[in-house]
């Protein structure tokens, strides 16, 4: 398991516990040694240069945000395009919360409008779908 500030900061009491991700981490893989390989963990890929733009929302009490935050501090390293935001005072799988939790309606309206540009850029070929449109319309907090 990593050894990040916010895995010890946040194991318990926050929802995602420490003893949580290790049982998904656990059925995650096939094996211990599949750990260190990229696509298990993305921090571990000696390049990662060439990949697409990203948005990287992270939250306080999250045991997963030192990971999110140093991911995007490495594809900004490698020349990638990318934008983080932290929600303080929220927990993992705050954006499931809108309407409940304050925050989570500006947190799924920041990723919308970062999509919704993305994908008007005319070098990404990906349309958006009526699914994706209904799902990124303007949401309320």
């Amino acid at each position: 398991m990593p050894g990040t500030r916010s895995y010890e900061q946040n194991a318990e009491g926050y929802g995602l516990t420490r003893d949580t991700m290790r049982w998904f981490w656990d059925h995650y893989l096939s094996s211990p040694s599949e750990a260190a390989h990229p696509h298990a963990s993305p921090l571990r890929a000696p390049d990662l240069s060439g990949l697409p733009p990203a948005l990287v929302i992270t939250a306080e009490y999250d045991p997963l945000r030192d990971e999110g935050e140093h991911y995007a501090e490495k594809l900004r390293a490698a020349g990638v395009p990318t934008s983080l935001t932290r929600y303080d005072g929220v927990n993992h799988g705050f954006m499931f919360w809108v309407g409940i939790v304050d925050k989570a309606g500006a947190a799924m309206n920041q990723a919308c409008e970062w999509l919704r540009r993305a994908f008007a850029e005319p070098s990404y070929p990906v349309a958006i779908t009526p699914i994706d449109a209904a799902i990124c319309g303007s949401v309320t907090s």
